[in-house]
């Protein structure tokens, strides 16, 4: 650190298009948070910057399945992730988000200064288009057979079963992820930024330059550099983005692995009016916390895209790690095979800390690693529990019964060698751990901390200050054995502190219920403590115990494994493009009450056309009878705009307005969907009068 006066520490931006899972937690967050919480210990100038990412395809992909806008994906995930990232302690200095203003300004501007320079390739391009949809295709809205593991639903850019990087035109049997229509080839134009042009800069910075780079990174990067970079479209066809801020460019916005890292820059313009120090200055450390399928994007293109641009730093190190399975087999968000953190939080409320701990001692830093609910079980049990938490637990109980409840006096004139050692254990946990953080080796920090504790466990054994206290009530426990006991109890309770210290950047709440218990404040967590055998004064007196870790349950585990596969969504049959029909979901019970609070009325449509730039959406003209309302629907990929011309329909009359694609709708048309997914409209089953009420 001594060539750095600040670091800057950034954490992938997750899609905001659903919650995170603990792959997520256990590859990117836990593990820079750790790193943070460290650096902050040593009191070094350091900030902390993540965000959503709302710009992807992903989002409008949901957006879609859920027949809303995608802004108001982002907005509900983007609460649910900030919330859960909140919960389980992850302490950013700012959680940002693509879609602010500042944002939008500084990737336009980024990209405004790289075409300025000359340093983009203008190229008319034949891309894959859905003619059933009019809608050019990004990578991710093209879905085929992987042609490295035959994964049926691989999608245009990756295939998240195998990990493989792929383009669409690598894809056996590509369909639209739209309409599940085969796409057709159509010319477009797009601005590329030519990676070839940094290769020999790359080949220099990174792979003569970060040999000390974790094997997968530098491995991956060197696979990529040794194969020969290509130019690469910085922007796309859609409508969801930030516009290229170009007078010839409407329907394009930037890519989102052009837009998604600035966001690193906008979150840090936001944090603070210094954000110039942290990016461009050359005495700053940066670090990028990542999962292994960004390790391109952040340690080749981000990187080039800064050196084409001039005036930033570049990263330091890319620690990224591998992938957590679960119970055997990889996560996947579209069969719902996850551990989801906010239902976790839910499950096991004050249980944060646990799943800290069995993330990182289970971290799959370099290589794929599995999860198992009965291993966060065992680890609870086994190690937080029965180790850490009874050291702990012992120390207190004994220091209360045994010494009046005070920090007892440490006699130096008898020190024996099982003292001797238990002090030079404490004095040289310092060092081990935060070698072993700085090196970004998180897991072997946490086993060094955990086996501390148990070190602690066997000196109290070999000590067994219980057995020097009198046998006869009432004579007095001879001075020499009350030596023995407050030596043991006295160097028990200065580990106890030092605990607390080594494990606040893994399990911060665990520290905070130490320090309470302990009766001091949190200075006492700074770094420069560690290893100090004086952190609690002799006769301070310390609260009684409490449990820092509560067993769990075999029936709690059951629950969750099965919990797990039943909601697992078996894959689609592609063969045929049968769908499986839909378990009917029971809502909560109402009363009547309830049901006549709605005014449903029968409309006929009088007009109807297509809502520009949204591929699902109609905008209706319904004729009431008293009044003619506007209502956008989602069911353009049911219904043409001109066969809805003279259709009768039910309407939800007194449903708040909103907003969709800048259009107020004015109510909901009611439809029912089938079991093979096509909305049908629910209408009478005769015509009656426009405005007639329906009970």
């Amino acid at each position: 650190m001594s060539d750095y006066k600040r670091i800057l520490v950034t954490a992938a931006l997750p899609y905001a298009n659903g919650p995170v899972h603990i792959g997520h937690m256990a590859g990117v967050y836990v593990p820079a948070d750790i790193y943070v919480r460290y650096q902050r210990a040593q009191k070094r100038d350091i900030k902390f910057v993540c965000g959503s990412d709302e710009h992807g395809v992903p989002i409008t992909i949901r957006a879609m399945k859920e027949g809303v806008t995608p802004q108001q994906i982002v907005d509900k995930y983007h609460a649910i992730i900030k919330d859960s990232f909140e919960q389980m302690g992850i302490s950013f200095d700012i959680y940002s988000r693509t879609s602010n203003k500042v944002h939008h300004e500084t990737a336009a501007a980024f990209f405004k200064k790289l075409y300025d320079d000359g340093l983009f390739e203008e190229k008319e391009t034949e891309q894959y288009y859905d003619e059933k949809t009019k809608t050019f295709l990004a990578d991710r809205y093209i879905i085929g057979t992987c042609p490295v593991c035959a994964n049926p639903n691989a999608y245009g850019d990756q295939c998240e079963k195998c990990g493989s990087s792929l383009s669409p035109e690598q894809l056996i049997n590509p369909r639209s992820a739209l309409s599940d229509a085969v796409p057709v080839k159509k010319k477009t134009k797009h601005w590329y930024f030519p990676l070839q042009d940094y290769e020999v800069w790359l080949k220099e910075w990174l792979i003569d330059g970060h040999k000390e780079w974790k094997n997968n990174v530098y491995g991956q990067c060197k696979s990529w550099l040794d194969k020969g970079l290509q130019s690469r479209a910085m922007t796309r066809d859609s409508s969801w983005g930030i516009k290229v801020p170009l007078p010839n460019a409407e329907g394009k916005v930037l890519y989102v692995w052009f837009d998604a890292p600035i966001g690193y820059i906008s979150a840090t313009k936001e944090l603070t009016d210094k954000w110039a120090d942290y990016w461009c200055k050359e005495d700053t450390k940066l670090v990028h916390f990542i999962g292994k399928d960004n390790i391109v994007f952040h340690c080749i293109i981000f990187p080039a895209m800064l050196k084409a641009h001039g005036n930033f730093v570049l990263p330091d190190n890319v620690p990224a790690n591998e992938f957590l399975n679960i119970e055997g087999e990889k996560v996947s968000t579209s069969r719902n095979w996850a551990v989801w953190v906010d239902e976790y939080l839910k499950d096991f409320p004050g249980c944060e800390d646990v799943l800290r701990y069995v993330l990182c001692a289970n971290a799959p830093e370099t290589k794929d690693n599995d999860f198992t609910w009965k291993d966060f079980q065992d680890r609870n049990n086994s190690e937080l529990a029965s180790i850490f938490g009874n050291f702990l637990n012992r120390t207190w109980v004994l220091m209360h019964k045994l010494c009046n409840s005070k920090v007892p006096k440490l006699h130096e004139d008898i020190l024996d060698d099982e003292d001797r050692w238990i002090m030079k254990e404490i004095e040289s946990s310092k060092l081990k751990v935060e070698s072993l953080i700085e090196e970004y080796k998180f897991r072997d920090a946490l086993f060094e901390v955990i086996d501390l504790s148990r070190k602690g466990n066997q000196y109290m054994q070999k000590k067994e200050p219980w057995k020097k206290v009198s046998s006869d009530k009432a004579q007095a426990t001879s001075p020499e054995n009350q030596k023995i006991i407050d030596n043991s109890l006295h160097l028990c309770l200065q580990l106890t502190a030092n605990l607390a210290i080594l494990i606040n950047p893994f399990l911060p709440n665990t520290a905070k219920k130490m320090l309470y218990m302990m009766k001091v404040v949190d200075k006492i967590l700074d770094w420069k403590n560690a290893g100090k055998l004086k952190l609690l004064s002799v006769g301070y007196s310390l609260r009684p115990p409490e449990l820092l870790f509560r067993k769990i349950e075999d029936d709690e585990i059951k629950a969750q494994i099965e919990k797990l596969k039943s909601g697992l969504v078996k894959p689609q049959d592609t063969s045929d493009k049968k769908q499986e029909t839909k378990k009917m979901e029971n809502k909560s019970e109402i009363v009547y009450d309830d049901f006549a609070k709605l005014d449903l009325r029968v409309g006929t449509v009088s007009a109807c056309e297509k809502v520009e730039k949204a591929d699902k959406l109609l905008k209706l003209t319904i004729d009431l009878d008293t009044e003619t309302r506007t209502i956008v629907s989602g069911i353009a990929l049911h219904y043409k705009a001109e066969e809805m011309v003279g259709k009768q329909v039910v309407v939800v009359t007194n449903l708040a307005p909103r907003k969709m694609k800048g259009i107020e709708s004015q109510g909901m048309i009611l439809t029912a969907e089938d079991k093979d997914g096509k909305l049908r409209l629910l209408k009478p089953e005769e015509t009656v009068s426009p405005g007639s009420s329906v009970s």
